[in-house]
């Protein structure tokens, strides 16, 4: 095994408001059946990288119950394993809990890892990619750092949390900023990185005696004039889950088969743990189009454009549409919702229309009687 894999399942530059008190973002419901953490950990496993370490942020329980042991990644417990990093909170702001913060605070987990270089890949991105093909480009370069990135033409609207890649034309990365917004054209940067153990472990050290609230991004973009940091360009489906409307973005998006297409292979297979339940049941008045539904549902009503998780029951006479429902959500007979989240375990039951502003998604809270 020659890398192994450390994931972030958040970021303190993010925040998915009314979603992210509950769980991490790793932990959300994706396009019904999925979470978020199980496309970076399929590209993994996919990659041949058994050995993972998870760097868990706060209210971590909904995604270690989801991690389990990892088996379900298709990851041999005998080769490798799934670890978890957990970080001491305390910290009076936000801004001291980033990413180096974690990686300090697990520093010898870190050091026992059995590979020479590392690859880091975020738990709220969803992309495919192939690391060891990724870490073969790495070392055929004879780069200090590889990072990822994906060219958009929306970075005026889009992406607006993530960060952007300047490049030269030798693809070296001159620096590593904010999006603001300020061009529709970018190359944003998909905050993965391929390096040796032993650099990261110094770049740990250096950001910590620079300052207590540096990223891993912050760091190596000061490290940039110094180092040879390359980039390399990422193709097919790309979404990043920054901020609420991004997550109800990325989940409507896929409803589009051609841009599905783009993010399934059947040669690259997405894991998750799975659900023994029945297959969902369509009743005769039900009319659905459109639309990515999960196994276990009751279906009687009218679903159009809209993505239903596992176990919902959507009633009889109901009209759903551009909506993302999570697993387990009751709407009861005669509802009519448009572009809405409704999230795990709410009950829409006396509450007849919600319709929000399609550019401007609403949000039912997880657990949510309304």
């Amino acid at each position: 095994m020659r890398a192994f894999g450390i994931i972030s399942s958040s970021g303190n530059h993010i925040y998915v408001e009314g979603m992210q008190d509950y769980r991490s973002i790793g932990a959300f419901s994706f396009l019904g059946r999925y979470r978020a953490i199980d496309f970076p950990m399929s590209n993994m496993s996919n990659s041949g990288i058994e050995h993972v370490e998870i760097l868990m942020s706060n209210n971590p329980r909904s995604l270690v119950e989801h991690l389990g042991s990892g088996r379900h990644y298709n990851i041999n417990s005998k080769r490798g394993k799934v670890q978890l990093l957990f970080t001491e909170g305390g910290a009076a702001t936000s801004f001291y809990n980033t990413n180096m913060t974690g990686f300090a605070q697990n520093i010898e987990s870190i050091q026992k890892a059995p590979a020479d270089y590392v690859v880091l890949a975020p738990g709220y991105m969803i992309y495919t990619q192939d690391y060891d093909k990724l870490l073969d480009q790495h070392i055929e370069s004879g780069a200090d750092i590889t990072l990822l990135y994906h060219s958009v033409e929306t970075a005026h609207e889009d992406f607006l949390n993530c960060d952007v890649l300047a490049l030269n034309r030798q693809s070296g990365v001159d620096a590593i900023t904010r999006n603001r917004g300020a061009e529709a054209s970018a190359k944003i940067f998909m905050d993965t990185y391929v390096m040796k153990k032993d650099l990261f472990l110094s770049l740990i050290a250096k950001a910590r005696n620079i300052s207590s609230m540096y990223t891993l991004a912050q760091i190596v973009n000061k490290c940039c004039k110094d180092m040879d940091v390359r980039g390399v360009e990422h193709t097919g489906y790309f979404a990043s889950l920054t901020d609420f409307k991004s997550v109800y973005k990325a989940n409507m998006s896929l409803i589009d088969y051609n841009n599905a297409k783009l993010l399934f292979d059947e040669k690259w297979p997405i894991y998750t743990r799975t659900s023994d339940s029945c297959p969902t049941q369509y009743f005769e008045e039900a009319e659905v189009k459109c639309s990515v539904v999960a196994n276990g549902c009751l279906i009687q009503g009218s679903l159009e454009n809209t993505v239903v998780g596992r176990g919902c029951t959507i009633g009889k006479d109901c009209v759903i549409k551009n909506c993302v429902i999570s697993s387990d959500v009751v709407i009861a007979d005669g509802t009519h919702l448009e572009n809405l989240i409704v999230d795990k375990h709410a009950s829409v039951l006396h509450t007849k229309e919600i319709v929000a502003d399609p550019e401007n998604p609403g949000y039912v809270k997880r657990g949510d009687i309304i």
